[in-house]
């Protein structure tokens, strides 16, 4: 039997690398007595087209470029013959001599790369976004942006007001939120009168302790506050008598919104709300029971009536807290730019159609609407400075108090106001609807207790209320 040995069963003429039975380079023979390895080389790179790796153009100091452009002038050669032996282009030295020319020798030192750090504002932007946010430090940074646009005119983003409060210390506070179960659904109707929604709110008087109640009716496309109205009763008399005060003012919708209440909806038969509203061609919508999304743009207005107003508002009696309450709706319509709806006021929606109506209305509401709102009506200041007998004197008004200042001191005394008038508010632009107490007089009712009405006969008192 013949010995087999591996190399018997190559084919030297047909070897892998191709070079006709040669062994390949760099492959050391097999000693004699030990078996053949086979190395197979590694396939041959493929070509590609690529551009020559260029040497980066070196960084030249100040210092270099001076003396670079002073060996050049002297060398009396050409920009194209002396660029490369120092590593340049032609176009290099032609802007170093141009710099060097128009600004001297500091043209060519080296300048800090990059825009500017801080904010880039004009000054009186800067300072206005600062006091807007002193004075309302809930208000964000959409809110501060459209409230500069509306009021004076000055054009600041989101992210530029951002970094005005940041480099002024504001920092932002990470505050925990609880996580909703399901996000709510959105909607909106496409033009005014569509749809309007109402809802009641209440809250107390603190001078008389004495709980109210309130009603409004908020058109959904523009919410824009349409009628309102204030009483010691949430009674379905107040519901129907603000409701023809927004339909006489503002024309009729083609639904509303509302809620399970009683003012609205009745177990048997159909409600006197109801009525109205089919006599009227107005088709009801009536929200799932335990949901308030359904209702959230009207409750919303209550959340900034409540935060910009009512919390902090000292009201005089009823009559006061209608008027007050009165002038931070025309606030709202007029005057608050709204980011629900783009950052315009809702009254731009709402007329958008009739800007003469418009313009004739905005004319009606106070500068300071909002400070009536607030504070009630303000009280003139008084001072009064002179000389008697050689001595300066002056004396000024500090609330209920006469302070006299003079030689011997700083003197206090008391007055007491004389019977007479009280100065009264404007009147508001927004439509009341207000139930008259002589019904309730005439039938022998009398005033009654306070937090009470003869109106609340007229229908259950609602589940709905307490402390906004």
């Amino acid at each position: 039997m013949s010995e087999n040995h591996p190399s018997d069963d190559l084919d030297l003429d047909h070897a892998p690398d191709g070079r006709d039975g040669h062994q390949p380079p760099h492959e050391p023979e097999a000693e004699p007595g030990s078996a053949s390895v086979l190395h197979l080389r590694s396939p041959a790179h493929g070509r590609r087209l690529a551009r020559p790796q260029q040497a980066a153009t070196p960084a030249f100091t100040y210092e270099q470029r001076l003396l670079v452009l002073d060996i050049w002038r002297r060398s009396g050669l050409p920009a194209g013959d002396f660029a490369p032996l120092v590593g340049l282009s032609r176009f290099t030295l032609y802007e170093w001599k141009r710099r060097f020319e128009a600004d001297g020798p500091a043209a060519l030192a080296d300048k800090p790369r990059g825009a500017p750090a801080g904010s880039r504002l004009p000054e009186v932007t800067r300072r206005t976004i600062l006091m807007l946010k002193q004075s309302h430090p809930d208000w964000g940074c959409q809110r501060l942006s459209d409230a500069l646009l509306r009021g004076p005119a000055l054009s600041a983003g989101p992210a530029a007001v951002a970094r005005v409060l940041h480099e002024a210390g504001y920092q932002l506070e990470e505050e925990p939120t609880r996580p909703h179960p399901e996000n709510d659904r959105r909607f909106e109707r496409a033009r005014p009168n569509q749809l309007w929604q109402t809802d009641l709110f209440t809250f107390v008087l603190k001078r008389q302790n004495r709980r109210v109640y309130l009603v409004a009716f908020l058109d959904d496309h523009s919410r824009f506050v349409v009628s309102y109205g204030l009483h010691a009763s949430q009674s379905a008399a107040l519901v129907l008598e603000v409701l023809r005060a927004g339909l006489a003012s503002h024309g009729t919708p083609e639904e509303i919104l509302t809620d399970n209440g009683s003012q609205y909806v009745t177990w048997r038969g159909k409600s006197a709300f109801a009525k109205e509203l089919e006599r009227r061609g107005v088709r009801q919508v009536v929200a799932s029971p335990r949901h308030p999304q359904t209702l959230g743009k009207i409750e919303r207005f209550w959340g900034s009536l409540w935060r910009e107003c009512v919390e902090a508002a000292v009201f005089l009696d009823l009559g006061d807290a209608r008027a007050r309450i009165g002038h931070f709706i025309d606030h709202y319509n007029f005057q608050r730019p709204h980011q629900g709806i783009d950052g315009v006021v809702p009254a731009d929606r709402f007329f958008g159609a009739a800007p003469a109506v418009l313009e004739t209305l905005k004319q009606r509401v106070a500068a300071n609407a909002l400070e009536l709102a607030r504070q009630g009506v303000p009280r003139a200041p008084f001072y009064l400075t002179g000389q008697v007998g050689g001595q300066p004197f002056s004396v000024h008004a500090e609330g209920e108090r006469v302070i006299l200042t003079g030689a011997e001191g700083r003197t206090e005394v008391d007055l007491v106001p004389p019977p007479g008038p009280a100065a009264a508010p404007p009147a508001p632009v927004c439509p009341e609807g207000r139930v008259d107490n002589a019904w309730s007089e005439a039938a022998g009712a009398g005033p009654g207790e306070p937090g009470t009405s003869a109106l609340d006969e007229l229908a259950p008192p609602a589940e709905k209320g307490g402390e906004p």
